[in-house]
């Protein structure tokens, strides 16, 4: 096995809302989140984390917690040593750690009290920075200082310049609930009847070609359902593409003639019961210059009602029943978990991830 290589052993079995997917990239925040020299404190999977940025302009993460009495690392402060080293300074006791996590200095430590600090670590977590987007690594095992095998995903349709449209919103839920809400083809009409969207009563039989992609699967290019208005704004004869890939981004890229916009959904497990949803939209199309307002509402309205059928979903969820799954409405939700499957036990096995996923057409109404 390479040296550095996350493939191990250690990375667990887990079954559909409880535990987390490990050995990979989750998004964390975008690129302007992060300032030179501030200390931010993010939850990640449990897990409390510094994402910071150097004052050089490189972004980093730590382990959010200083092992000598615990206190939190962002707490503190960035600062630059006489040797030109940036280190982050604990704020109880002004422990001082590198950016790699390796403890640099003891200020209580007398000249004649011998000790190896640097022997003291505190977790480091990979950082890339990508498109805009700022995604870390969590590896199965916290001992791990090497650099990931895989690198995150890029996204076709990042024009424009930055995003259009940022938003996001915390769900009460556990990212597996969350991601195959998202994915679900048929609540539709349901959760989101808005006038500009489309209505219950404009239901029709559909049929959707899938195909296996990196790491998870696409709904191919297609023309949009007639009965969704909200494409008309685009004018001319759009065309999009529906992809998801774990542990849990999906991304609608549309393309009309030349113009594209692209929808990136990110979620990203707080704790067993919390999920933030990330959506960001690019887009190079005139619509967005004259009527981002109206586009932007529309954007959040979806979003919280989505969140508050997570909460109504809640009321049943807490008794613990068994959930009934359906085809063909319901293949997405069953690919997420084979492919959650087949990921943990291909680096439980230290083997190549192999894409559970075939090309299917799939039916239902909406």
């Amino acid at each position: 096995m390479p040296e550095g290589d996350t493939r191990q052993s250690r990375a667990p079995q887990i079954g559909f809302g409880e535990g987390f997917l490990t050995d990979i990239w989750y998004f964390a925040a975008l690129a302007g989140d992060l300032k030179p020299g501030k200390l931010q404190r993010y939850e990640i999977l449990g897990e409390p984390i510094l994402l910071g940025r150097t004052l050089g302009g490189e972004a980093y993460a730590l382990r959010d917690i200083c092992p000598h009495r615990a206190a939190p690392l962002s707490a503190g402060r960035l600062t630059r040593e006489a040797d030109g080293r940036e280190v982050v300074s604990c704020p109880y006791h002004g422990w001082r750690f590198g950016t790699d996590g390796a403890c640099t200095a003891i200020p209580s430590l007398v000249g004649d009290q011998a000790m190896d600090v640097s022997k003291i670590r505190v977790r480091r977590y990979p950082v890339r920075e990508s498109q805009g987007l700022v995604f870390v690594w969590i590896s199965a095992d916290p001992r791990f200082s090497g650099e990931p095998d895989v690198e995150p995903p890029t996204f076709p349709g990042v024009v424009g310049g930055g995003p259009k449209l940022v938003d996001r919103m915390d769900f009460e839920a556990h990212i597996d609930h969350a991601v195959v809400g998202l994915m679900d083809p048929a609540h539709g009409p349901y959760v989101h009847q808005q006038w500009w969207w489309r209505s219950s009563k404009s239901q029709h039989d559909k049929a959707k070609k899938f195909e296996p992609r990196e790491a998870g699967f696409a709904m191919v290019r297609h023309e949009p359902s007639k009965n969704s208005r909200a494409y008309a704004i685009l004018g001319g004869e759009p065309l999009t593409e529906i992809t998801f890939r774990i542990p849990g981004l999906r991304w609608e890229h549309v393309t009309v003639g030349a113009r594209q916009v692209l929808s990136l959904t990110c979620l990203t497990p707080i704790h067993e019961k919390k999920t933030r949803i990330t959506q960001i939209v690019w887009s190079d199309h005139p619509a967005f210059w004259f009527l981002k307002p109206f586009i932007a509402a529309g954007a959040r309205a979806f979003l919280r009602q989505d969140g508050d059928m997570v909460n109504l979903q809640n009321e049943g969820l807490k008794y613990d029943p068994t959930l009934l799954w359906i085809d063909d409405a319901d293949t997405q939700a069953k690919w997420y978990q084979q492919l959650k499957r087949e990921w943990a036990a291909a680096r439980r096995e230290g083997r190549p991830f192999v894409n559970p996923v075939k090309p299917a057409t799939l039916r239902w109404r909406s």
